[in-house]
């Protein structure tokens, strides 16, 4: 299967976005290959790899719900960052890690088929000799002196997993949501605006604006760096470059640095894509509970 042109926002502000985003990478063909296939009770766990970009391949893991009637809806589960470069895709489906970050495995005992890949530099995409340094702003810099930019790669990348799902007999490519925590809710507000195909998206701890970052404690993280963005553009405008049928979960925790401004972003959300957003604050900090988690799935299960 060969991607066609990268999926561009469709609404008119989205294109001074694109300006900062530079050049997308090429399309390739997938060339999924099956590594491995392990029955895990209620649901079945494979892993498989696929070419991203030139020579260069992704792993994930796919979670398939036994007992099913099919075509199922489909979840792109984005793993966390937490300095943990060592850890991405084995954490949401529940092989390590925190509990609380197992949506992946949770969502497919639930009957949705997920897809978890490594985020460039986590993982087994960590090419660093521990296996678990910090390789991202090496990622970042290279690009940048080009005039690329690593947020372009990773909204690609989300764009071939979709490609994956949707070739897959047991997936209705209908029915498409994303989900993730942290870095993952980051990329929860971006990847709807340019892939059209998800049709629901929770942001869970991650929707900090970049009006808010500028801090010793927060920060910004080298994937979200894009020169000059922020001098006239932060997250609302990203938010109101979703597709026409995506709904948007901000899931938040008042003692969370990482979700400041989660009722500012909301009510910019809120005035672009009106009762399709809504917000859900919890007492914690940077964290992923129960009750949170019942809330996300619950809003994927009535929007996806």
């Amino acid at each position: 299967m060969t991607r066609g042109s990268p999926t561009q926002p469709n609404r008119a502000s989205a294109v001074s976005l694109n300006a900062f985003l530079g050049p997308w990478p090429d399309p390739v063909d997938l060339e999924a290959d099956l590594l491995e296939r392990v029955d895990c009770g209620s649901y079945v766990r494979e892993k498989l790899s696929y070419a991203v970009a030139g020579d260069q391949r992704a792993s994930a893991y796919v979670c398939i719900p036994k007992g099913v009637q099919g075509p199922l809806p489909a979840v792109f589960c984005h793993h966390q960052h937490a300095g943990n470069f060592g850890l991405g895709k084995s954490e949401v489906v529940g092989l390590a890690g925190d509990p609380d970050q197992a949506y992946a495995r949770e969502l497919a005992e639930q009957g949705f088929l997920t897809i978890a890949p490594d985020a460039i530099g986590f993982e087994e995409r960590n090419w660093s000799p521990d296996g678990r340094s910090n390789v991202s702003w090496f990622e970042l810099s290279t690009r940048l002196v080009q005039g690329r930019t690593l947020l372009t790669v990773c909204l690609r990348e989300v764009s071939v997993a979709l490609d994956y799902l949707v070739s897959r007999d047991d997936v209705d490519p209908t029915r498409l949501g994303f989900i993730g925590h942290s870095y993952g809710g980051r990329m929860a507000l971006w990847a709807p605006a340019f892939d059209p195909r998800i049709t629901a998206s929770v942001s869970n701890c991650g929707c900090i604006p970049y009006r808010h970052s500028y801090s010793h404690n927060t920060g910004l993280q080298a994937e979200f760096v894009l020169p000059g963005f922020a001098a006239a553009h932060d997250v609302e405008d990203v938010i109101a470059c979703f597709g026409s049928s995506a709904s948007l979960l901000i899931s938040a925790g008042t003692r969370d640095k990482w979700s400041t401004g989660a009722q500012e972003v909301f009510d910019g959300a809120r005035r672009a894509l009106g009762d399709k957003v809504e917000l859900a604050l919890y007492d914690t900090t940077h964290a992923f509970t129960p009750e949170m988690r019942a809330r996300a799935y619950a809003f994927l299960r009535a929007r996806c």
